[in-house]
């Protein structure tokens, strides 16, 4: 077993985005390669309305798939299809561009005013670029929870995760998305398939992620457990962690615990152009989503 270097610790960045919503961005629109599959990563938490509530108003998405994990408050979605719902605490939607949706993102606070989720992007292959446009939307209570003996909890979203599988199906990247909780001072290690690029975001508390690469920026010599390694300083909320080749990841736990996502997807290493929220693997594509956009075609028929 190998331990994954980790290549980078950075926090999210503030941003606006939508109609004047107010969010951290982890990764996008920078370098495409770096976490391919994976383009666009946005943290959306407020505790004010005022700078969430005129959301993601009407906008074009083609050749990405968008998943989004709702924590606090909805999400109410509408689109080109007629499709219309709600997304709650605890609840997923994976949506598949495909050829071209229009659609709106409205997030609404809890009682207590509190709005919390998050947006990625994923990419699509050439081949799937233009197929059928489609949603999966899952509730909080369809999602696999799994508690280890040492307390660790992880919601399995997709993919395959200790004995367990997440709900959602049929994506491109056949990606692993867990959400996990580990307990003040525990050390736990999670097997990730060695192909995969894979990142984590930490979202709550705090943590340091055993390295196995050659010392580069600050690092603490600990012993854990009886064994010396090498441990970057504490990676605390907000903040993403991108790992190198490996197949496990190994967290030691802050004082107050940490909450991660831990995300994985096999790359499609293919050519990206991309302009906003449409990604295709030519200039010329992109062009033709364009002018499909101006010209009132950017929504093909059902097949």
């Amino acid at each position: 077993m190998s331990i994954r270097p980790i290549l980078e610790t950075r926090k999210a960045v503030s941003t606006v985005e939508g109609a004047g919503v107010q969010l951290h961005r982890a990764f996008g629109f920078q370098d495409p390669t770096e976490l391919d599959p994976f383009l666009l990563f946005d943290d959306f938490r407020n505790d004010d309305p005022a700078h969430f509530m005129k959301g993601f108003p009407w906008h074009p998405h083609r050749g990405i798939e968008t998943i989004t994990y709702v924590l606090n408050g909805t999400v109410e979605h509408e689109d080109s299809l007629g499709n219309v719902g709600k997304l709650g605490a605890g609840d997923v939607q994976w949506m598949t561009a495909g050829s071209g949706i229009m659609h709106q993102e409205m997030p609404h606070g809890n009682a207590a005013g509190q709005m919390h989720g998050f947006q990625l992007w994923g990419n699509l292959p050439s081949a799937q670029k233009m197929t059928d446009p489609r949603y999966q939307d899952v509730n909080a209570g369809e999602i696999p929870e799994i508690t280890d003996d040492d307390g660790t909890v992880v919601r399995v979203i997709t993919g395959e995760f200790w004995g367990k599988r997440g709900p959602v199906d049929g994506i491109a990247a056949d990606p692993q998305y867990l959400d996990v909780k580990v307990p003040a001072g525990v050390r736990k290690t999670f097997k990730i398939d060695t192909y995969r690029r894979a990142f984590a975001y930490v979202f709550e508390g705090t943590a340091a992620f055993a390295d196995a690469s050659p010392p580069s920026g600050v690092l603490l010599e600990k012993e854990v457990m009886g064994e010396e390694v090498n441990i970057r300083d504490m990676s605390g909320d907000r903040t993403l962690i991108r790992f190198g080749t490996g197949d496990e990841v190994t967290v030691q736990a802050g004082e107050q615990g940490v909450r991660f996502l831990l995300i994985s997807g096999a790359p499609i290493e293919e050519p990206v152009a991309w302009h906003g929220p449409i990604v295709m693997n030519t200039k010329e594509e992109l062009q033709t989503a364009i002018r499909d956009l101006r010209n009132g075609t950017f929504i093909k028929p059902a097949h």
